[in-house]
């Protein structure tokens, strides 16, 4: 149903290295590092970024902050690095994100303090609709393509029904294409748990859009 996709650059040395390299000053290591994730950053933001500022707020732009935020503290993280650099970049990206959808939706989004407070870092909660509208958009038959809307719909209804963990899952392994590990660490549950749950949420994932494509034909 998905095809996982290595979207990082070509390898011209380890993340440890380049951090090193640039907490020296190297700004071109910096720049290689932030090249490597950008495409996964940009992932997160597809899934993550409210419906309603599509069009307001363009990814780019937080991606850039993320990056000024990045060089400026990345002295700090080099000396004490407290999680991969990969999950600390996204969790730059997360809290400029975030600040956005306060800015912009005020008191329309939930307290940050609500926010799916799974783990740290995970972010806002990726929308049943968004994340419906990305899985009907991996599908290319004729025939659904011209019911992708309706379906949509109906996905994100039934979508509802999962637990929201489970739901986070699936956009942590496929549409951000994290690895066990580092969903896992992300969500704060062991690598075993997410594990588990990944199996199970994708086996219900596969269900319901089984059940929404026989019932759309």
């Amino acid at each position: 149903m998905f095809n996982r996709r290595d979207r990082m650059a070509p390898n011209r040395g380890s993340d440890e290295e380049l951090v090193a390299s640039a907490a020296a000053g190297d700004r071109a290591a910096m720049g290689e590092l932030f090249v490597r994730y950008r495409q996964r950053l940009r992932a997160m933001l597809a899934v993550r970024l409210d419906q309603r500022l599509q069009g307001r707020i363009d990814p780019s732009d937080v991606l850039q902050e993320t990056f000024a935020e990045a060089s400026q503290r990345l002295a700090e993280y080099a000396r004490q690095p407290s999680m991969p650099f990969f999950l600390w970049l996204r969790f730059l990206t997360v809290q400029q994100l975030m600040q956005h959808h306060r800015r912009h939706l005020g008191t329309q989004k939930r307290s940050a303090d609500q926010e799916l407070a799974l783990g740290s870092g995970v972010g806002p909660d990726a929308s049943a609709m968004s994340l419906a509208e990305q899985v009907v958009g991996t599908m290319t038959s004729p025939s659904l393509a011209a019911a992708r809307g309706e379906m949509a719909a109906r996905l994100a209804t039934a979508l509802e029904a999962m637990e929201p963990i489970d739901r986070e899952v699936i956009v942590l392994r496929h549409f951000e294409e994290l690895t066990n590990n580092e969903a896992a660490q992300v969500l704060g549950i062991s690598k075993a748990a997410c594990s588990k749950r990944y199996i199970r949420a994708l086996g219900r994932l596969e269900e319901i859009i089984g059940s929404v494509g026989d019932d759309s034909a």
